[in-house]
């Protein structure tokens, strides 16, 4: 059977253009950045959800608090989402994540926002692409990308919630395709270039993702760049189901992937061996989006920008990227010092860099 076609083929092109040139850069962490704005219940709710109703969507129901709930605010307080994707864009980011890590219905359910999963992602993929083309409108030469994100839930499908009852599970493969379905939806409908399933921690999860990706792209005839980013949690080098960076790739990469990476949970000291184990197997792309350090006691984190891109160069120096940029703990001024690090090193090299299709 012949691939499907590209969804959006001159973007594509400027990617694999991009990519067979330079390292590129992604940006770094949405929730700090929010963090920062110290928003309360009222800024969350925003003016569509002060009463806990909008009469113009009766389904509209916020009973529970939504401070907290960071991908809410693609509705509520799209202009500070925005403001966060052009400070990264200015910083020298080459593509953008969508506030969307939270935009599945599991996970909206804790504040009773499971009705609202396709408009948070096509809200939030509208804002990232909306930013990357004001970017490029500033920039002319420099293409910009929207990476639609999609998130591990909070839910594992591999592993019991139940310590007494190891053969309970509290989600499936299908209920969670089913959900990942109509975020992915959201995402392309919204504009989003590329698509990522990141932060993963159970592989199973994955793997519903990235059915429901190849049933979004055959339904409608066209696909786009698929990443997938996982996550190794400690010190045992695997990831929380168990397998480590060479199993996990082996696992993923029937999916064709422009890239496989790590991100989260480590900083780039301690992810550094599992990047360069990826590097070493991996017949794609290679990305790495690290934390600013491992977390003090008081969950924040201390690595300084020039730390982490010190750290990031050396990954670069030793060839082992394609993709990098920075999770939890990072912020505009640690992705200036990454891309300032990068700038000019070669990509690590495949005997092609067109995008697999």
């Amino acid at each position: 059977m012949s691939p499907l076609p590209w969804l959006h083929p001159g973007r594509v092109a400027l990617l694999e253009a991009a990519l067979a040139e330079r390292i590129l850069v992604i940006d770094g962490a949405m929730g700090t950045m929010i963090q920062g704005h110290r928003l309360d219940e009222a800024a969350y709710r925003g003016e569509r959800f002060a009463a806990g109703f909008d009469a113009h969507q009766p389904g509209d129901r916020a009973a529970h608090d939504l401070k907290g709930n960071n991908d809410l605010l693609n509705l509520t307080r799209p202009e500070l989402i925005s403001g966060v994707h052009a400070d990264y864009l200015a910083a020298g980011a080459d593509l953008v994540e969508t506030n969307t890590f939270n935009s599945t219905a599991v996970s909206q359910a804790d504040y009773g926002l499971q009705h609202l999963v396709r408009e948070l992602n096509l809200e939030g993929a509208r804002l990232a692409r909306a930013a990357c083309d004001a970017a490029e409108a500033a920039t002319p030469g420099k293409p910009r990308f929207a990476i639609g994100v999609i998130g591990p839930t909070s839910r594992t499908a591999s592993i019991s919630p139940d310590v007494n009852d190891p053969g309970f599970r509290n989600t499936s493969f299908d209920a969670l395709r089913e959900d990942y379905r109509v975020a992915i939806d959201g995402l392309i409908d919204g504009g989003a270039d590329v698509l990522m399933v990141e932060t993963i921690f159970d592989t199973l999860n994955a793997k519903a993702a990235l059915f429901a990706i190849e049933e979004a792209f055959d339904a409608r005839g066209a696909r786009l760049p698929v990443m997938i980013s996982g996550t190794i949690t400690d010190a045992s080098g695997r990831t929380l189901s168990g397998q480590t960076a060479e199993a996990f790739h082996i696992s993923v990469a029937h999916a064709r992937p422009l890239a496989v990476g790590l991100n989260c949970a480590l900083g780039a000291k301690e992810l550094r061996p599992h990047v360069e184990t990826l590097a070493r197997v991996a017949d794609c792309l290679v990305s790495a989006h690290p934390n600013a350090g491992l977390p003090n006691a008081f969950a924040e984190y201390d690595q300084t920008p020039d730390e982490m891109a010190t750290m990031l160069e050396e990954f670069a120096r030793s060839g082992l990227l394609n993709l990098v940029g920075g999770c939890c703990g990072t912020t505009p001024a640690h992705i200036r010092a990454i891309a300032d690090a990068v700038r000019g090193l070669p990509p690590r090299s495949l005997a092609s860099l067109e995008v697999a299709a």
